[in-house]
């Protein structure tokens, strides 16, 4: 179409009322409507209330909040007036999604703008919401670009509400008043949507998390109180950026705070890059002609492609529920309904590829009544967003786990060492009967242990990180692994005699403890999931004087660079506070460097020689003078 007016006179002439807007949906069209926080809500009731003489007419939408409810009437009329297709990539476990599965049309959300312009799925009418027009006639749609944009440009009729109150967000989101066919204009609030309440649980999480990520990461936020918790945990952090397919409030305020400030990316750099807003009015002013944000669709922010040109590039996202290989499912919240929406599997894939990435799952341990576990034996009767292949780490309040690159075997054991403890025993005997566990195996003392992420540490020695930290049931193997390599001198200082066997039944006590009675910390270097154990530090309870007997064995390339009097000073300090009355050691005479390591602690030493070796004791209530 040639256009030879000016556009100023073309927005007057298209101006209309809703009504006379809405008239023009006519029987059997497929109409699409803004999604998220962007939906025109004048035009969708004054569709509502044209729908008593429409038949056939389909709407087209995604992360709806139903301000008026179109099902409601699809409902009613058995589908005859109108029917709903849902852009949704998840489980239906919200009520109204659940209620109304028949409507989910399954796609991720990096190809839903394809869908629209390759007219594989024609949109006869689109309703949108912008901005006015600038004085270059160009409108934009602020708060909610993503899939909106395409369907606009590839619709054979477009109503727009002009609306006073849409932040004019930069980037690849405008469309001009010469591409539309009605104008409304209608002012009135936008959508707002308040955080989710947080939660013990959440806030652990979001701890759990903040250790993953370093200084010049870039983030891709998913929305749920967890992943709020998680930015709200990243205050110590520098040089963050964001890629995301959602901008939240959490975000506005760690970019006021200068921790994300997007000088990092390796792309687009300097820019908060998103394809829709979804919070309060306070970050829909933020984004109003702000220089630092920009705004493109879903098929540019969600091409994993794209995802992975970034700089350390870090996807967190919530699942609903991950069975004990990796399967992952991931349902609407009652409260937004948004989360599981079809992003995950785009940034979980592009996050991967990214130099330095990390994709992350978090998971809250049980429901909301505490009553079932949200890690379970295997996904049955609930949609698998994500394969077991793409998952990577696993986050619970409980703890972190890597999953790749590992067998189904080391999978069930990690997965069950996040699940609440008063799951895990099930758990596993469900792991036994399938199969995926050796019916040898034990949890031991690991089924009630809580993972005590306050002892974790990361020192710098010679350059290199050493990250100190309480074992947990999947370093069994790299336990032993340690042991294998002592080297003979050490082996025997260790265990007072020659040993070139660590079986299996010997070394699992040593990870699968109950962080109590009995604690093993481990010194690690390498790549969270894949380190290597360079040192080990064990504090075996002792019911006679309710003591704790330690021990150490350390890397050559190790030893003497202070990490052993670092893990013993952990151990003091966790027994202590866990009520035993102090610590005491058995070494060889001739090992002088354990009995120098003892005499570190601030308590007085006592010693005894009983022929073989020397027993070294401590009681934290005899303060060395």
């Amino acid at each position: 179409m040639i256009h030879t007016s000016y556009w100023a006179d073309s927005y007057i002439e298209k101006r209309q009322t809703a009504a006379a807007a809405i008239r023009m949906i006519r029987p059997g069209y497929r109409v699409f409507i803004g999604s998220a926080c962007g939906e025109p809500q004048e035009l969708v009731r004054e569709l509502s209330e044209a729908s008593k003489r429409l038949t056939g007419v389909e709407i087209v939408r995604t992360l709806s909040q139903e301000t008026t409810s179109l099902t409601a009437i699809a409902n009613r009329t058995h589908d005859l007036n109108l029917t709903i297709r849902t852009i949704y990539l998840g489980s239906a476990g919200a009520d109204p999604i659940a209620q109304n599965r028949r409507f989910v049309t399954p796609v991720n959300m990096s190809e839903v703008p394809g869908l629209f312009k390759t007219h594989k799925l024609p949109i006869s009418a689109a309703l949108i919401q912008v901005t006015p027009p600038d004085d270059f006639g160009w409108m934009s749609l602020g708060v909610s670009v993503d899939v909106t944009l395409a369907a606009a440009q590839s619709a054979e009729i477009v109503i727009a509400q002009v609306n006073s109150r849409m932040p004019r967000v930069l980037g690849q989101s405008f469309i001009h008043v010469n591409d539309v066919d009605a104008i409304v204009e209608h002012e009135e609030d936008l959508i707002a949507i308040p955080a989710r309440p947080s939660s013990d649980a959440a806030t652990r999480i979001g701890k759990q998390i903040a250790r993953l990520i370093d200084d010049g990461s870039t983030l891709q936020i998913g929305l749920d109180a967890a992943a709020q918790a998680t930015l709200q945990a990243l205050g110590d952090k520098n040089d963050l950026g964001i890629h995301s397919q959602f901008l939240i409030d959490d975000i506005m305020h760690l970019y006021a705070m200068g921790i994300i400030n997007n000088r990092k990316k390796g792309f687009n750099d300097g820019k908060i890059v998103a394809s829709a807003a979804i919070g309060s009015l306070n970050l829909y002013e933020f984004i109003h002609d702000n220089p630092a944000v920009d705004f493109h669709p879903s098929d540019y922010v969600n091409d994993p492609f794209i995802i992975s040109k970034h700089h350390r590039m870090v996807s967190m996202n919530v699942a609903k529920k991950i069975d004990l290989t990796g399967q992952v499912s991931a349902e609407a919240s009652p409260q937004t309904y948004y989360a599981g929406v079809s992003g995950i599997p785009d940034f979980l894939r592009g996050a991967r590829r990214s130099p330095g990435g990390k994709s992350i799952l978090m998971i809250y341990s049980t429901s909301d009544n505490g009553k079932s576990s949200n890690i379970v034996p295997h996904l049955s009767d609930t949609a698998v967003v994500v394969p077991r292949a793409d998952v990577h780490y696993v986050v619970s309040e409980y703890g972190a786990f890597n999953l790749f690159g590992k067998s189904l075997q080391e999978r069930v054991i990690g997965m069950i060492s996040v699940a609440h403890p008063d799951f895990r025993e099930a758990l596993f005997e469900d792991a036994k009967e399938a199969g995926l566990i050796g019916t040898e195996r034990t949890l031991g003392e690991a089924v009630r242990g809580i993972y005590p992420v306050k002892l974790e540490q990361t020192i710098t020695v010679a350059g290199e990180e050493i990250t100190i930290r309480p074992a947990k049931p999947v370093d069994e193997r790299r336990i032993q692994e340690h042991y294998y390599n002592l080297n003979k001198d050490d082996i025997f200082s260790r265990f007072f005699h020659e040993k070139t066997a660590f079986g299996r039944a010997e070394v699992e006590p040593k990870s699968q403890i109950d962080y109590i009675r009995d604690l093993t910390l481990v010194a690690v270097v390498g790549e969270f999931g894949f380190g290597r154990v360079i040192a080990v530090g064990e504090s075996m309870y002792l019911a006679h004087g309710n003591i704790a007997e330690v021990a150490f064995s350390v890397a050559r390339g190790y030893q003497g660079k202070g990490i052993s009097r670092l893990i013993l000073k952990k151990l003091a300090e966790a027994a202590r506070e866990n009520g035993l009355s102090g610590l005491m050691a058995y070494t060889a005479p001739h090992n002088k460097g354990m009995i120098k390591l003892f005499h570190t602690l601030p308590y007085k030493v006592h010693s005894s020689y009983d022929g073989d070796g020397v027993s070294l004791t401590c009681r934290f209530d005899e303060l060395r003078e």
